[in-house]
Parts: structure tokens; sequence; C-alpha cells
């Protein structure tokens, strides 16, 4: 049997791609327009066609002839568009939705969704989308033009409850053509911090690039996380005298500011900034450093041997890590989206 085909819409660095494939679909195309990422996703999926161009110039018709399917054929189209305009840190001030041109780009979803009109669809964005109007216009679009919407569609969902071992809120919306798609179970046990990072090489003597990296820092930055308690320790926790003068102007913000993961709990989220214990709870449960390009790669659930662009660095690197969409998460999303297409299939 043929796998279903999907195309990754926003494909980054290729975590979306990752988990659809691991549910079980057979991912056809990509598009995406940051350099550094288009070289990630080509270093990993050789195969996979790539339109390495602004999404908005691109023609959904020449796509499905490029690809060799009719409107109406296509299993999956899925997506990410990008979510800044979107994030609680362009919120604060308590107006939901801020003034980005990238917010109107999920209506390029919408675009190549009506002409290609796929049998399911997938989108993942960040929560503060799920309170933004344009996320209810995207669901009056779709369901005018037959795709069907259950109450558990469009949901918040954390990804710790699916497998992941990090804590990560993120809005995803699941619809389709042929019936109604069933919600995501829940894993039976949480994944923690130990079980991605306890047997990991030694740094430095792994033959592994984005694990031996090194890093360079200021020997007060380095007293500091010596300081800091082992296992889920905080800045807090220190004598004041070691503080930075920003911490002693604003003590009671950014609380995760040089923390230590927990072995025995989820990770923090990771961002763009995880590879550095300035930017949240990113120091090792144990050692004295922040945690590797590499562990928060697998924290996010990418292969072992995933390979990132070194092209434009290391905070490029952990720039696409932070913004990718964990693998395991989305496979456990998708999945129930490959059961709903099979049951069609077994019908007609």
């Amino acid at each position: 049997m043929n796998k279903f085909k999907a195309i990754d819409l926003f494909c980054g660095a290729g975590g979306l791609t990752v988990g659809l494939q691991k549910a079980g679909f057979e991912v056809i195309a990509g598009v995406e327009l940051n350099p550094v990422a288009i070289d990630t996703y080509r270093l990993n999926h050789k195969k996979h066609r790539l339109y390495d161009s602004d999404i908005r110039d691109l023609s959904p018709k020449k796509i499905m002839g490029d690809l060799g399917f009719k409107k109406g054929e296509l299993d999956l189209l899925a997506g990410c568009p990008p979510c800044q305009g979107f994030s609680t840190h362009r919120t604060r001030n308590k107006s939901i939705s801020v003034m980005d041109k990238r917010n109107d780009l999920i209506f390029e979803f919408v675009r190549f969704t009506m002409e290609m009109l796929p049998k399911t669809v997938m989108m993942e964005n960040v929560p503060g989308l799920y309170k933004d109007e344009r996320i209810q216009k995207v669901v009056e679009i779709l369901k005018a033009i037959g795709y069907i919407f259950e109450d558990h569609s469009l949901a918040i969902r954390n990804a710790a409850d699916y497998g992941v071992p990090q804590r990560r809120r993120r809005m995803i919306m699941m619809a389709s053509r042929l019936g109604s798609i069933d919600e995501p179970r829940k894993s039976d046990a949480v994944r923690k911090v130990r079980d991605v990072l306890e047997n990991l090489p030694e740094v430095g003597k792994s033959g592994d690039s984005l694990h031996d990296w090194e890093t360079r820092r200021s020997e007060k930055v380095k007293k500091i996380i010596s300081l800091v308690p082992e296992d889920g320790g905080s800045r807090s926790d220190i004598p004041e005298k070691y503080w930075l003068e920003c911490h002693k102007r604003r003590p009671g913000s950014y609380k995760d500011v040089y923390g230590r993961m927990s072995w025995d709990d989820v990770a923090p989220t990771i961002t763009g900034g995880c590879h550095n214990p300035s930017k949240g709870r990113f120091i090792h449960p144990s050692l004295d450093r922040a945690i590797t390009l590499r562990e928060a790669a697998l924290l996010q659930t990418f292969p072992k041997k995933y390979k990132f662009s070194t092209s434009k660095g290391k905070d490029a690197i952990a720039l696409m890590i932070g913004n990718a969409l964990p693998p395991v998460f989305i496979k456990n999303q998708a999945a129930v989206i490959i059961k709903h297409l099979k049951e069609w299939e077994s019908k007609q």
C-alpha cells in the first residue's frame, strides 16, 4: 500500500516533516524561505522537493503539476506559519493581536488549502493564535469549503503530555473533508530530562560537533553557574553578591534565568536561547555548563544524528532548534490523521 502523502508548508529545519514521517506519512515537498533552515532541511531530506522561496510567490497549481497530483488528491497539507507575531513576548501589553505582517501568513495556508483541497489539514502554532480573530476566520473559511470541525479540532496542547520531555504549549488545528478525526491520545508516561541527558557522552569527546561545540564564558558567569544548586536550583539560591546588576534591579523578573533543569521533571520550553543560561533555565542539571545544542535538539525529540547547518554559527542553530516543532509531538498528533485516512480508505 502506498503511504499517505503530505506537504509541509513553512517547513523550517524539518521538525514537522520528521514527525509526519514517524507517524507514517510520505512527505513529498516542503516550502521554506530562511536560507539556513533550507540548508538544514536539505541535509536531512535529500529526496524531498523543496521550494526555497516566499510562499506568497508560489502557485499551488504549479506545485500540484510538479508533483503529479490533482485537486482533492493530497492526503495532508500541514504547516506552522511564522508565529512571532502571536508570541506572548510580543503581546505583554495585553493586546492580543499585534501588527506584524507575518501574522497574515496563516492565510497563505488557507490559499493553498482552497486550491489543493487536501483530504485533511493540520496547522500548528503558538497559543496566542488561539485567541486571535484570524484563526476564527480560518476555521470559518475551511468549514465553508467542506472541512469538518469537532470541539477538539482546534485546541491548545502541551507537548509533555505526548511523549516530549519538555513543557511546550502549542495550538493544533486538525480537520478533514472526509469526516471526524479522533482526539489524540495522551502518552501513558511522562518522559523526563533524565531519560534524555543522563547517559550522553562527555562534551568534547563525543565526536558530535553539536555536542562538542566549545563555549567561552566570563569567569563571573562561570562562577554564577557553579553556585546554582544541582537538580533544579535557581539564581535566587545563590548569594546576592553574585547576582548580575540587571537581576538586582528586577529581582522578581525572569526567575528561570540562570536556573538548572531538574533530572526528574520535564525540561522548560526550549527556545532560540537554549544554549545560553542568561536566556532561561538552560543549565545542565548537575554539570557546570549550559545544555549543548545536541542536548537541546534531543529535548526537542529530533533524532540523535539529525544534522543542522553550521553556515551561520551557533546562534542560528539554537534558533532553528528552538523554533522547531518537536517531532514526537507531531507524530502523536498525526497518528490520528493516519488512522482516519485508513478508515476512510477501507470503506471505499
